[in-house]
């Protein structure tokens, strides 16, 4: 049985989750319906700027700690503001924290893009997806990092620290940071995405 007073923390993490959600999708249907946003157009678009351009979030649970702790290093010198959402240590703990916590900053917009690492980025994406707003890729190799990107507009890339080596993992980044939104085709699907999702975003909570 969970403590009390977790039990009161918990409900007070999911009111103001709840809060954040509720001003964010407000802010996206004002501009729809004012006419100053498009529904073609994304809550994210800061997140086709190129490498080093603004800030990205990072977090990963303990099997995920010493690549989040290489990739920041060099995301700090590639020029990224870096926001760490931990964890901090190898230290065994569990990565829906993590994951939610970098989501949340990318879907109220605190942070363009975001990148989760844990033992296989399954787990990480299926939170992140969880959060309105946020579109989440497990990637594996630079071909599935370009095609997040530039068909999904994905705006938080999920690594698996126990499938991709440091190298790899590095190159993985580069790229899915570089490239640019498609569009065109694209756009239609990317759209029919967020149509479903708003179908089941709560507005009366």
């Amino acid at each position: 049985m969970i403590p009390l007073d977790r039990q009161v923390d918990m409900a007070a993490q999911r009111s103001d989750l709840e809060s954040e959600i509720r001003t964010l999708v407000s802010r996206v249907l004002t501009g729809v319906l004012d006419g100053t946003r498009s529904i073609d157009t994304d809550a994210h678009e800061a997140a086709d700027r190129p490498l080093g351009a603004e800030c990205i979030a990072i977090g990963a649970d303990h099997g995920g700690f010493p690549l989040k702790q290489e990739l920041k290093a060099k995301l700090v010198d590639a020029g990224w503001d870096v926001d760490d959402c931990g964890t901090d240590s190898t230290d065994a703990c569990d990565y829906p924290v993590f994951a939610h916590a970098v989501a949340r900053r990318v879907a109220t917009e605190k942070c363009h893009v975001g990148i989760i690492i844990d033992g296989a980025g399954i787990g990480s994406a299926m939170v992140a997806n969880k959060i309105p707003g946020v579109r989440a890729a497990a990637c594996y190799d630079i071909s599935t990092a370009r095609n997040s990107r530039e068909h999904n507009r994905a705006n938080v890339l999920t690594l698996g620290a126990g499938l991709t080596g440091p190298a790899l993992a590095w190159q993985i980044v580069q790229e899915w940071l570089k490239t640019p939104w498609g569009g065109d085709r694209h756009l239609r699907r990317v759209a029919l995405i967020r149509e479903i999702e708003d179908q089941y975003v709560r507005t009366d909570a």
